[in-house]
């Protein structure tokens, strides 16, 4: 590998440990909804985003596809992608090469366009040839992956539209020239934001299903750690991701065993009432914080290898999943006051 494709090891990073849970939850369960990571500058937002990459488990694709679609769920799409962006008519599902690969993180750039996010017309192709054929966008490279945002706050408002419509119906409808043509799009939606830059949209905001603040650490053998992993990996950066390649590969095993676990996992209707007791004492609107709730929980349970989930799974999911679900009070002193009302229960 190139050493400018090297990124830094996941496993590697130094504390963060609800922000790194918060990420691996969503890769176990995607119907969580993606996660919003809030924090100060030089915090490892980024880094622990786009070093995702190497832990992701791998998924089976359509070569050259460049819409990530599922052979098993998604053929008929398939057929029809091809067709009206190629001209190529697929007969069946065993004429077609498959392959398997990573999860893939997809960043979208700040300065993003709506027809780079969404999709457009060829134009090379359409002067050429004088035939209309799409252009696939950001959306359909992140259908069945990742889709990361950083400063996610700073979006253009008609950018964080087309967001949420994709987010909320999981297709993405490419209409240009006379041309209309959908696709799926369904992804994880993970946004890194500074506070002190701007806030986010309320329609945006509770797109995410879960929230983590973070700060640097105040610990001065920590803060000592993160110098030394930092300037291993850019002195020898091959050999740093080396040293961590076990330890990832780990990860990525526990996480395949949590995804396989999930579906197993049963809940208590009692511990419904706790999660509802939570949302109803912080004064959450709606009820989609409940629904994020128990599905975290249960997801929590996964990833400890257990098949069912227990006050412990609930009173933590509600530290990821209620506090930016509340909107009377700056998010900060409603993280605390969730935390304080978790170890009051």
């Amino acid at each position: 590998m190139e050493k400018n494709k090297l990124v830094y090891p996941f496993v590697a990073i130094v504390g963060q440990e609800n922000m790194k849970l918060a990420l691996i939850l969503n890769i176990i369960n995607p119907t969580l909804s993606g996660v919003l990571i809030r924090g100060e500058k030089g915090t490892a937002k980024s880094t622990a985003v786009r070093a995702l990459a190497d832990i992701l488990p791998e998924i089976e694709v359509f070569e050259n596809d460049p819409f990530q679609l599922n052979p098993e769920d998604e053929f008929d799409f398939y057929q029809e992608c091809m067709l009206t962006i190629y001209g190529k008519k697929i007969s069946s599902l065993k004429s077609v090469k498959r392959l398997n690969r990573k999860v893939r993180v997809v960043e979208l750039p700040v300065g993003a366009t709506e027809d780079r996010v969404v999709g457009t017309l060829d134009l090379e192709h359409a002067l050429k040839k004088g035939e209309k054929q799409i252009e696939p966008g950001i959306l359909a490279a992140a259908h069945r992956g990742i889709l990361y945002v950083d400063e996610v706050n700073l979006l253009d408002d008609h950018v964080v539209d087309v967001l949420l419509d994709s987010a909320a119906m999981g297709v993405n409808t490419i209409e240009r020239e006379g041309v209309s043509f959908s696709h799926p799009a369904r992804f994880t939606l993970v946004g890194t934001m500074n506070p002190e830059e701007g806030e986010l949209r309320p329609q945006l905001l509770d797109r995410f299903g879960l929230c983590v603040l973070i700060e640097g650490t105040r610990e001065p053998e920590a803060r000592v750690a993160i110098m030394e992993r930092r300037a291993a990996f850019d002195e020898e950066p091959a050999a740093f991701c080396k040293e961590w390649e076990t330890a990832s590969k780990e990860l990525t095993k526990k996480i395949e065993q949590a995804i396989t676990l999930y579906p197993k996992v049963i809940i208590e209707r009692q511990l419904l009432f706790e999660i509802t007791s939570f949302c109803l004492d912080v004064g959450v609107d709606g009820h989609r914080g409940d629904i994020i709730m128990l599905k975290t929980a249960k997801t929590l349970a996964a990833w400890n290898d257990r098949q069912e989930v227990v006050s412990a799974d609930i009173e933590f999911s509600a530290e990821l999943v209620l506090p930016h679900r509340v909107r009377r009070q700056p998010l900060q002193e409603i993280g605390e006051n969730v935390k304080n009302l978790r170890e009051n229960k």
